[in-house]
């Protein structure tokens, strides 16, 4: 019996820290397998396929963090991305935004601080293709909005223009990523630079599609809606342009995700008359970010009617949502991957095929709760099992 209790803190140790390896694994589950067979590579895959980590949300501190994040946050979370690494085996790393929690109001210093806990936390993935989309947390919301900070952020982080935005092709995948902070900023050069960056995208799209015709009578002619974005109809079928990476969701007339609740048609159809009116004003104040939380209608069906996207993945509604469009785009909301706003952190995993077939996985990781209680009760056992231990030797000592 004495043996028992002289090896149970051992014991409760190694316990530990198996649960510790199994609790940093992830859980995933295809959300959709859309176009694939069996013999494009089946459960294994192909050497073919290009996977994706898409991940959002971290919210990082930097040297702002505290002993929490460091020594606890910190640590799950850079287990996390090995045992994804490890398990998953991606191609590419895409980080959907706020990749820190106040970026806009960082010094240099202190935002080069977040992208290096960034690095420590991503250890393996270091060695992988990363890009990163900007967020309002790290660019700030449109009365913070700067020409000058959102270059200085951008360059900082790989594959992003002046503007905080990305055109890439990786393995026959092309990708496109866009600042969308800067659309819902009215009349600014940001909003400008990224309007010409899909006009490109949609004429290079259209140039590389054969036998489309334009939809318009007038190809070079411009149209223009009530808020002042201008495209031109784009003849390709839905759904044969680039991956689309965006921070904010576009807009859904329902939405079926929860998160921020739904507007009623007459609420959500006034708080739009404020959008297009802060629009016109430039933003001078809060933004339409802040009372719908998505794309406003306008700027969505600019997207639509210029890129085509094959499929879309946003983020800031820090939960996961699979939602399909009136025209058939796919949609694919990730959550947030950190504890800092969520107890159950996740991320998606995306694999391309050959044909525009892909396969879309949520991923789920514990929560917070749960490991602070495991963390806990080991504690426990083991002050009683050191305390019974004791015994002994307190009542000789009396």
């Amino acid at each position: 019996m004495m043996s028992f209790r002289s090896t149970l803190p051992l014991l409760l140790v190694v316990a530990l820290l198996v649960f510790e390896e199994r609790v940093s694994s992830p859980s995933c589950e295809v959300v959709e397998d859309r176009g694939s067979s069996p013999e494009e590579g089946g459960k294994d895959g192909s050497s073919d396929d290009f996977k994706v980590m898409m991940v959002a949300n971290l919210l990082l501190m930097g040297s702002e963090a505290g002993y929490m994040d460091i020594y606890f946050r910190d640590s799950y979370m850079s287990k996390f991305f090995r045992k994804s690494f490890e398990r998953l085996k991606p191609d590419m790393l895409v980080v959907l935004g706020d990749i820190s929690a106040k970026g806009s109001e960082l010094t240099n210093n202190k935002w080069l601080s977040v992208l290096q806990q960034f690095q420590r936390i991503l250890g393996p993935f270091l060695g992988l293709s990363l890009h990163v989309v900007l967020g309002d947390r790290d660019v700030g919301e449109c009365n913070q909005l700067k020409v000058k900070s959102v270059n200085q952020i951008a360059s900082s982080l790989p594959g992003l223009d002046p503007a905080g935005c990305g055109a890439f092709e990786v393995s026959n995948i092309s990708f496109v990523s866009l600042n969308a902070v800067a659309l819902l900023c009215g009349n600014n050069a940001l909003r400008f630079s990224v309007e010409r960056i899909i006009e490109r995208e949609s004429l290079d799209l259209s140039r590389h599609s054969k036998g489309t015709t334009m939809l318009s009578n007038k190809p070079t002619e411009w149209k223009k809606d009530i808020d002042d974005f201008h495209w031109r109809e784009n003849a390709v079928e839905s759904g044969s342009g680039p991956v689309l990476l965006l921070h904010f969701p576009l807009h859904r007339n329902i939405d079926h995700c929860g998160g921020h609740k739904p507007l009623a048609d007459n609420i959500r159809s006034s708080l739009h008359e404020r959008s297009r009116t802060y629009f016109h004003r430039g933003f001078v104040g809060e933004g339409p970010h802040e009372m719908l939380h998505s794309m406003p209608p306008n700027a969505t069906e600019y997207i639509f009617q210029a890129l085509r996207p094959r499929i879309v993945f946003s983020a800031h509604s820090h939960q996961f949502c699979y939602h399909i469009h009136r025209d058939g785009t796919r949609e694919v909301t990730v959550p947030a991957m950190t504890w800092n706003v969520k107890n159950d952190p996740g991320f998606v995993v995306a694999t391309f095929k050959q044909n525009h077939a892909f396969i879309v996985s949520q991923c789920s990781l514990a929560r917070e709760s749960h490991v602070l209680m495991a963390y806990a009760s080991v504690l426990a056992l083991l002050l009683s099992t050191l305390l019974i231990a004791a015994k002994p030797h307190l009542w000789n000592l009396a």
